[in-house]
């Protein structure tokens, strides 16, 4: 594999530590905001050890909870209504259904011949395997038709190809088995299969060896193209759904953590009067532990936000762009190059 050519999988095409990819995706939303709300917790108490007089002037400790009671209000209700109209797709009238049903029936029905069954499968993560299962036996295929080919590079680089979509293809399909929709295991599998350069290989294959295909390799290389081609629109359409899913988990997860948040800022503000908590522990004003432990309450609405926005921008972001675009920084070499 050449510098300029991206990984099949998505560690090997995202930049940065596997640590960080993990957090980004993998990793847990309520662990992610846990870390979160365990970091600004430890540094409101680091502020307040190190500040002379955190609470001298004035009444900053009402002021503040009085600030966080109205952003938790504005936030969970701006939250909900972004989700209301992401989901709003949903509503229409009966002919609209309809043809949403039509359009989803015929993209399973050319599916089904794709991968030649009777019936696609109706389970997103077995939908997306057969798929993959299909480019697995499209590559035996169409190593078969170049066998005995008389042009040696393009047999060569036929096989090379071919062995790398049937690894690959291999990879992606275990980590779909026992698999389920609504986690996130099904998409990140989806987004491990490196599809869109896998059909800028193809084509270009096509293309430079143009004289050396026979009408065997010829339609070989083509089904090849047509199933990775169909795994498009597949993984945009699952990808989607995952996006709605999330967003009502995200809701629900906010409206959860806000009764208790309003609950505890809002004491702050109306039963908690600063001047008469004094005393210390471990070093550290008791006004300064208890701020930062109702602080920390009221900021766990923001922090799941944070933890399920932070997965969604990068599914989002790493996958703009549908078939054959390369929208990552690649090393322009002649790998990629392609002359008029």
């Amino acid at each position: 594999m050449s510098e300029s050519t991206p990984g099949d999988t998505m560690r090997g095409r995202v930049p940065g530590s596997r640590l960080r990819l993990w957090v980004l995706l993998r990793a847990s939303r309520w662990g992610v905001a846990a870390v979160v709300l365990l970091a600004f917790f430890a540094a409101l108490v680091a502020v307040a050890t190190l500040a002379p007089a955190p609470f001298a002037a004035g009444d900053p400790v009402e002021t503040y909870f009085q600030a966080l009671v109205t952003a938790i209000v504005t936030g969970v209700t701006l939250v909900v209504s972004i989700n209301q109209m992401v989901l709003s797709q949903e509503l229409g009238a009966v002919g609209d259904q309809r043809e949403r049903m039509e359009a989803a029936l015929e993209f399973r029905s050319d599916t089904a011949d794709t991968i030649d069954a009777p019936v696609s499968p109706p389970e997103p993560a077995a939908f997306l395997r057969s798929l993959v299962e299909a480019t697995r036996s499209r590559a035996d295929d169409l190593e078969q038709a170049v066998e005995d080919n008389p042009a040696d590079e393009f047999r060569s680089r036929t096989r090379d190809y071919a062995d790398s979509l049937r690894e690959h293809a291999d990879k992606v399909g275990g980590q779909l088995e026992d698999t389920q929709f609504g986690t996130f295991d099904v998409i990140f599998a989806a987004l491990d299969f490196n599809y869109s350069w896998k059909v800028y290989e193809a084509r270009r294959l096509r293309e430079e060896h143009a004289d050396a295909l026979d009408d065997g390799a010829e339609s070989a290389l083509n089904a090849a193209i047509e199933t990775l081609e169909t795994f498009g629109p597949a993984r945009e359409h699952f990808k989607t759904l995952y996006f709605q899913w999330a967003l009502i988990d995200l809701s629900r997860a906010m409206l959860y953590a806000a009764a208790p948040a309003l609950v505890v800022a809002g004491s702050m503000v109306l039963f908690v009067n600063a001047g008469e908590i004094t005393g210390t522990a471990f070093g550290v004003a008791h006004l300064a532990w208890l701020v930062a432990a109702a602080a920390t309450v009221s900021v766990v609405p923001f922090a799941v936000l944070f933890a399920y926005v932070l997965r969604i921008a990068t599914v989002a972001k790493r996958t703009l762009a549908i078939g054959p675009f390369v929208l990552r920084e690649t090393e322009r070499t002649d790998d990629i190059a392609w002359d008029d």
